[in-house]
């Protein structure tokens, strides 16, 4: 009978605290998870606790000890008698349970209220997120423009050890005036890659993509680069101030520029024409031959090798061909570390063709655009998207004379190269075709991982 109101009095008990306990009893359980390093000092506590216990106990000859044992059992003795063992033992031990529970749990919501605001994610969920991104692998994504920020945006949920590199070779908008008024490497597209590694992502997108609309020499300037560019002059140069800003933004992994070198991109066209500066490329419109940078050589950022030299993987692209992908790949340094190391390294070729650089292009042939910058083959393996936009981004693309990369998988295969077919695409209600972040970063976690296991 005792037994079984014992089990009622339990069964009501869990009835009346479902709705909190089971997510309770799982955020507990989860400090017990691998890799927390909490178990581990957890027990050093525990046997601290015993062995100064028994230093006490060895000091004071046994005797108060003796006699608080001997005080202890007569109380037992007298409540086992009034109370049978069978019911007074489980009710001790579940109340002992329960404030060993309750005690640590208060313990552990008091250092939470100190490291996270009202209505953030708890604390456990924190430190597993943290300790999962920081065991991810070594990423190095290179390009500029949108749609490294773009990758970057997606990498950042499977890794925090991304390394995204940089061109500096932009010279229009707002950074092409910075670099002529202060001197200064150009900032937008570094701006870009930060706002999307950065935790806060939406309102520091806001921020750093911010364009003033008024005032005397401010019209036109996002606030990111004027950010960047006082940073500039107060460290010193570009490289402390992006890392300055990585900081203070808490992004994950890091931004680094190519080169600090001053860099201006040069290209001949099928007319043999000459057209120098990033910006006059494009606004060219004709067919490119050769692509180059003055000056010829410029020195690596010491960084940027060593995070090549150590990468796990390695992301070229997506991004403008010849403005945003090669102008890396121009620094000799760069080209050869990534030659020379034995990682995995994928191309992300773009969805569409791009007038003034990449018109009636295939796949191959920006490949080859590739290997004849850097005078040998760098990468791998090609991701190409499968399925074709709708008919509406066509004729809205076509307009423009750009067209959907054709996939020319004898060509490629003739390169030497893997081809990976996924759909990574993502079309708004405008009929503007970009890449999606998350499904880019998944196709790319998985050929990685087939790799790494030998399945591809």
């Amino acid at each position: 009978m005792s037994i079984g109101f014992l089990k009622q009095a339990l069964n009501a008990l869990q009835l009346q605290s479902r709705s909190r306990t089971p997510h309770r009893v799982n955020q507990w359980f989860k400090w017990l998870s691998p890799g927390l390093f909490v178990k581990r000092w957890l027990l050093i506590s525990v046997s601290g606790v015993l062995l100064a216990s028994l230093g006490f106990a060895i000091w004071i000859r046994l005797t108060p000890i003796f006699w608080a044992i001997e005080l202890l059992k007569e109380l037992l003795t007298l409540i086992t008698k009034i109370v049978p063992y069978y019911i007074s033992g489980p009710v001790v031990l579940v109340c002992g349970l329960l404030l060993l529970v309750w005690g640590q749990s208060r313990t552990v919501s008091s250092i939470t209220q100190v490291f996270r605001s009202e209505g953030d994610e708890e604390l456990i969920d924190v430190l597993l997120a943290h300790r999962r991104l920081y065991r991810g692998p070594k990423i190095v994504v290179i390009g500029g423009g949108t749609g490294l920020s773009t990758l970057l945006r997606g990498l950042k949920t499977y890794s925090a050890n991304i390394t995204a590199i940089v061109t500096v070779a932009d010279d229009g908008g707002s950074s092409g005036r910075l670099r002529r008024e202060f001197g200064v490497l150009p900032p937008g597209d570094i701006r870009n890659c930060l706002a999307a590694l950065a935790d806060e992502e939406k309102l520091l997108t806001e921020l750093f993509q911010y364009r003033f609309r008024v005032g005397d020499g401010l019209t036109g300037h996002s606030f990111g680069n004027l950010f960047l560019t006082a940073l500039s002059e107060i460290t010193g140069d570009l490289e402390r101030a992006v890392a300055a800003s990585s900081k203070v933004l808490a992004i994950r992994g890091q931004v680094l520029p190519a080169t600090l070198s001053d860099v201006r991109l040069w290209a001949e066209l099928a007319d043999g024409s000459h057209i120098e500066g990033e910006s006059n490329i494009t606004a060219a419109g004709g067919t490119i031959v050769k692509i180059g940078c003055t000056p010829a050589h410029p020195s690596a950022l010491p960084a940027a090798i060593k995070a090549i030299k150590e990468a796990d993987y390695i992301i070229m692209g997506p991004g403008s061909l010849y403005t945003s992908v090669i102008p890396n790949l121009l620094v000799p340094e760069i080209a050869e570390a990534i030659a020379a190391t034995s990682a995995p390294k994928i191309y992300v070729c773009n969805i569409m063709t791009q007038p003034g650089e990449t018109q009636g292009y295939t796949v191959a042939d920006h490949i080859r655009a590739i290997d004849a910058a850097c005078g040998k083959p760098l990468f791998n393996a090609v991701l190409v998207h499968k399925k074709s936009p709708s008919a509406h981004a066509l004729i809205r693309y076509a307009q423009q004379k750009s067209h959907p990369v054709f996939i020319d998988r004898e060509a490629i295969t003739q390169l030497g190269r893997r081809i990976v077919v996924a759909n990574v695409m993502h079309e708004d209600e405008t009929g503007y075709v970009r890449h999606n972040p998350q499904q880019l970063a998944r196709v790319l976690l998985r050929w990685y991982s087939g790799v790494k296991h030998g399945k591809s």
